[in-house]
């Protein structure tokens, strides 16, 4: 028999009618463009694709993807999806949130969606700010960040997402940026390939409320010293003349200038494959200027995911007991009877 071919998509066959409702400058633009760019790759159909979101900015996300798509309510955007892959398993399930919808209200929901490893892909828009409703500050903004509703400055301490995602055991979990146009569309694919949940946190910049957070890892005169760009099986080297790099000094990582405090042989080497996570935690915690952010995969393992392990459960209770007929639910003996 021969082989089937994979279907050929372009990025116009991913593109809706719909207008493109963001404010002009706003880095999902670029995030969509990207994800139309990436899914042309990956060999999945149209009728295979669904985008499901919260409420947001980026939970407009779905009407500009020609794909199934529901645009669901505020922070239950993984739990309509782990509904609909137990349902649907042959589906590839995007979630689209923000740090407001997935980490304030719908935190609860991303960690369950994470521990349990449902084969989902989850794209968190990082912009450290609510944008929708018009610029109060969210779960990942920075202490001291004065908006709306912290005129003096927040006084929380900020959420790291990558490190959230890994307490909860998330099998990949990935950062990237929105202008890093490439980066980001390597690492859709990456997530668009993994079997079990993937995180993406993405740094994206919101033009209205919070522009220019994220400068320092995006303009060109400063970006090298302060990004480190992860890449499985390298020493950890950053900067503009590349002779910077990590090193632990016990278990405290520290920056150190390669030739002068060390050797190259004294780099850490990233392993993105380890099971065990505590080098990617101290990476997640990374943070400008004392260390570089990092960028690409922490980490990428392979564990039973949630919907594989339901539907042997289902297929070993049939086996037991037959398929049966939801009729017989109604007809049987434990029942109430209401007055």
């Amino acid at each position: 028999m021969a082989a089937t071919a994979l279907p050929t998509l372009s990025v116009k066959d991913l593109t809706t009618d719909q207008e493109v409702r963001w404010c002009p400058g706003c880095g999902d633009y670029s995030i969509l463009a990207q994800m139309r760019k990436a899914l042309t790759t990956v060999g999945v159909p149209r009728e295979k694709m669904v985008f499901v979101s919260g409420i947001g900015c980026s939970s407009r996300f779905p009407y500009y993807m020609n794909t199934y798509g529901f645009h669901t309510i505020h922070g239950r955007a993984p739990t309509f999806a782990t509904g609909l892959k137990l349902a649907n398993p042959d589906l590839q399930v995007w979630v689209v949130t923000g740090d407001g919808d997935g980490l304030s209200i719908g935190g609860n929901h991303t960690l369950h969606v994470l521990r349990r490893n449902v084969d989902l892909k989850v794209l968190l828009f990082n912009n450290e700010i609510y944008g929708l409703t018009k610029g109060q500050y969210s779960p990942t903004s920075r202490t001291g960040t004065k908006t709306k509703t912290s005129p003096t400055g927040s006084i929380e301490s900020p959420v790291r997402p990558l490190a959230f995602a890994l307490a909860a055991e998330a099998t990949f979990v990935a950062r990237t940026i929105d202008v890093d146009v490439q980066h980001l569309v390597k690492i859709l694919q990456r997530a668009a390939n993994h079997k079990g949940t993937a995180f993406i946190e993405i740094y994206q910049n919101c033009k209205i409320f919070n522009d220019g957070v994220f400068d320092y890892a995006t303009d060109k005169s400063v970006k090298a010293d302060n990004i480190l760009y992860l890449e499985h099986g390298q020493p950890m080297i950053f900067g503009k003349d590349r002779n910077k790099g990590i090193r632990l000094n016990g278990l405290k990582p520290e920056v150190v200038e390669i030739g002068k405090e060390c050797a190259l042989d004294d780099i850490l080497v990233h392993d993105e494959f380890a099971d065990e996570p505590t080098l990617a935690n101290l990476l997640a915690r990374f943070s400008v200027p004392e260390f570089p952010e990092v960028v690409g995969v922490l980490r990428q393992v392979r564990k039973p995911t949630f919907d594989e392990l339901s539907d042997h459960l289902t297929t070993a209770a049939i086996e037991k007991r037959g398929r049966g007929q939801i009729s017989d639910l109604f007809k049987a003996d434990d029942c109430w009877t209401v007055d």
